[in-house]
């Protein structure tokens, strides 16, 4: 498995990296189903050990994720991969704690003694404010001095910030001024260029993560019609998921990714991935692998494409 420079952290992580947010299961928070359905325990496991034997050695979680269930699993796993081998990341922000507001410090605090107690271990590597919705910069000042108390107590080692917006996280990003950001990105959502944040990861030598890099599965083409999700999964309110004509047309570019790069042994993962990492030297994609298949597949992945592919992979999915 590639590895690359994790910015300024100098942290060695593979270019795919580990997201477990399925890990956590069916889940439904405010009315909202904001999980993963039908995930073993054993699969997570399983899948685990397997990232770690494959050299998939960064690891992303969050407090959330089945209310504590990932970060539970993941702690449970140190007695057979060795916890120093692990770039471990999670994330505070979605659950209010019965506060008013998202990142109260009351809240925070409870919260980073949970994720240390959940996931087994003295130090996250990575700790993430998992949105940018501080709702006044009174909020946002408290906990900003909390996230530096917590580097100067050794319960973290980096800041990391984390949005679905880019230019959410354009607004804070001097202010906080991250190891590591975590935007949203993927060859047909892709505001990393125009809204400043490619710029800034540049010019500040950070990490980069993207996240929802094959937008839930839906671009693999896997999709002939539209499917039908349990209540408690996430995919149900991806609207995409449900549109006949862009279902079809993802079909029709998984064919011609095949064609694209027919030594491949993973020719459509390749390409939606490695356009994403041709841009980034400090970067990785952050792909979930729900069982040790999907692992083993994603260990074939991580190289960049040239940049005359990657420009090929990208107007393909324009939409």
């Amino acid at each position: 498995m590639k590895q690359i420079t994790f910015g300024r952290t100098n942290a060695k992580v593979s270019t795919i990296s580990l997201g477990t947010w399925s890990y956590g299961g069916g889940n439904v928070s405010g009315g909202q189903s904001v999980g993963w359905a039908d995930q073993s325990d054993t699969d997570s496991r399983e899948a685990l050990i397997q990232a770690w034997k494959s050299g998939i050695n960064h690891w992303d979680t969050a407090d959330v994720y089945g209310n504590g269930r990932s970060e539970k699993i993941i702690g449970n796993i140190w007695g057979a991969v060795p916890r120093n081998e692990i770039f471990l990341a999670t994330k505070v922000g979605w659950d209010k704690g019965g506060f008013d507001h998202y990142y109260h410090p009351k809240m925070i605090q409870e919260h980073i003694d949970l994720s240390l107690k959940n996931l087994q271990t003295d130090v996250i590597d990575l700790y993430y404010f998992h949105h940018c919705n501080f709702d006044s910069d009174t909020i946002f000042e408290d906990a900003l001095d909390l996230m530096h108390r917590f580097l100067d107590q050794g319960k973290i080692r980096f800041i990391g910030l984390s949005d679905w917006d880019s230019v959410k996280i354009m607004k804070y990003i001097d202010r906080v001024n991250p190891d590591v950001i975590q935007p949203y990105r993927n060859v047909m959502d892709d505001p990393y260029q125009s809204s400043g944040l490619k710029n800034w990861v540049e010019k500040n030598n950070a990490g980069i993560a993207f996240f929802s890099p094959i937008k839930n599965g839906l671009l693999t083409g896997k999709y002939d019609k539209p499917p039908v999700f349990k209540e408690g999964d996430f995919r149900l309110n991806v609207s995409d998921f449900q549109d006949k004509n862009l279902l079809e047309k993802l079909q029709k570019n998984k064919q011609k990714l095949k064609e694209k790069f027919p030594n491949h042994p993973q020719p459509v993962l390749h390409g939606l991935l490695g356009a994403l990492l041709t841009d980034s030297p400090t970067g990785c994609v952050l792909l979930g692998q729900r069982d040790e298949n999907q692992v083993t597949a994603a260990a074939e992945l991580g190289e960049a494409l040239s940049e005359k592919d990657a420009a090929w992979i990208n107007n393909l999915y324009k939409k």
